[in-house]
C-alpha cells in the first residue's frame, strides 16, 4: 500500500499542519488560556537507575565514550513521541498543529571552565532515531559549535537585535511575535530561535544539583522543558525485608496542557519512563511509528 503524502493545506505552518479533527472543546481552549504561563502542567517523578547505569558502562566500553542521561533522556522522548505523537504538538495564533519534526533544544558551553560562554543548539530529530543517532546528531551540533570561534545564527539574530535602543527593541519583539502569529516569521529565525521547537532539556545533574520545575515560554512554542538532576541514593527495604541502597534520577517537567488531556500525557509519559528503564530498547528503530490525528 502507498504512503500517503500529506499536502500543505491554508492554515498550516512551516513548522507543521494544523489539527483539524480536535473536538470544539480543544479548539476553544488556547483562547481561553491564551498563555503558555495559563496553562502550564508541573510533573515529578524519579527513575531507578541500576539497569541504565550498566547499560551505559556497557556503550562506553564499546566505544560510545561520552554516551550519558542526557542522550538517554532526549532518545527516550523522540521514542515516547513515536508512540504518542500528540507529545510533538504546539500552539501558535490560538491553533494547534503537529509539528513535522522533533526538534529539541539545550544550552552547551563552549568549552568545559566555569567562565566559558553559553549557547543554544537545536537538534533536528525524527521518530524512527535510535539512542545512537541522536548520540551521533548531538555530537555533530556540540563540536560545530565548540570549534566554532564566531556567533552562531541564535547568538547573531539576538546580537542584532540588542543593539536596538530599548523601546525599538519592545517594539521588534512585539513585532515578531505579531509575524509569528501569523507564521510570516522568516525560516532563518526559526532555525535560530531557541524558543521554537518541541522540547528544551537541562541537565542539572551536570551542577549537583536536584531538578527545577522550569517555565516554558510564552514566547515561541516549545511545548515541554525537561529537567533531571544528579543522581542520588536512597536505603530501602527489599521484598525479604533486608535493607539495600538504590540509585535514583529525579526528574520534573513542565508541559503545555492545552496540546493533549491528562490520558494521554500520562501514557506518554509512561513511555518516557519505560525506555529510560530499558534502555536497550532504544538500540534499534520504533517496529511502527504512529501518525498524530488530521
Amino acid at each position: 500500500m502507498a504512503e500517503v503524502v500529506y499536502k500543505r493545506r491554508f492554515g498550516d505552518r512551516k513548522e507543521g499542519r494544523q489539527l483539524r479533527s480536535l473536538s470544539p472543546f480543544y479548539k476553544f481552549i488556547p483562547y481561553i488560556m491564551g498563555k503558555k504561563n495559563d496553562a502550564c502542567n508541573q510533573f515529578a517523578d524519579s527513575i531507578e537507575i541500576s539497569g541504565s547505569e550498566q547499560w551505559l558502562r556497557e556503550k562506553r566500553r564499546e566505544g560510545w565514550k561520552s554516551i550519558g542521561y542526557l542522550h538517554l533522556f532526549i532518545a527516550a522522548y523522540v521514542r515516547a513521541c513515536a508512540h504518542c505523537p500528540g507529545l510533538n504538538r504546539f500552539i501558535s495564533g490560538q491553533k494547534i498543529f503537529a509539528r513535522k519534526n522533533i526538534q529539541v533544544v539545550l544550552t552547551v558551553k563552549r568549552a568545559m571552565s566555569a567562565d566559558a560562554d553559553e549557547t543554544t543548539i537545536k537538534v533536528d530529530l525524527e521518530p524512527t532515531d535510535t539512542i545512537f543517532d541522536v548520540y551521533r546528531k548531538m555530537g555533530e551540533k556540540i563540536e560545530e559549535i565548540k570549534a566554532n570561534d564566531g556567533d552562531n545564527n541564535t547568538e547573531q539574530v539576538a546580537g542584532a537585535l540588542c543593539k536596538l535602543p530599548g523601546l525599538f527593541l519592545k517594539f521588534a519583539i512585539w513585532l515578531i511575535n505579531l509575524l509569528d502569529y501569523f507564521d510570516l516569521l522568516p525560516q532563518f529565525i526559526l532555525d535560530a530561535s531557541p524558543f521554537h521547537g518541541s522540547m528544551i532539556i537541562t541537565d542539572l545533574g551536570s551542577l549537583g544539583i536536584p531538578p527545577i520545575y522550569h517555565h516554558i515560554y510564552n514566547f515561541g512554542n516549545l511545548s515541554t522543558f525537561i529537567a533531571f538532576g544528579a543522581k542520588r541514593r536512597a536505603l530501602e527495604l527489599d521484598k525479604t525485608g533486608a535493607v539495600t541502597e538504590r540509585k535514583y534520577i529525579d526528574y520534573k517537567i513542565v508541559m503545555d496542557e492545552r496540546t493533549v488531556d491528562g490520558i494521554y500525557y500520562a501514557n506518554a509519559l509512561k513511555y518516557l519512563k519505560y525506555y529510560m528503564k530499558n534502555p536497550a530498547a532504544l538500540e534499534q528503530p520504533p517496529e511502527q511509528v504512529n501518525e498524530d490525528v488530521f
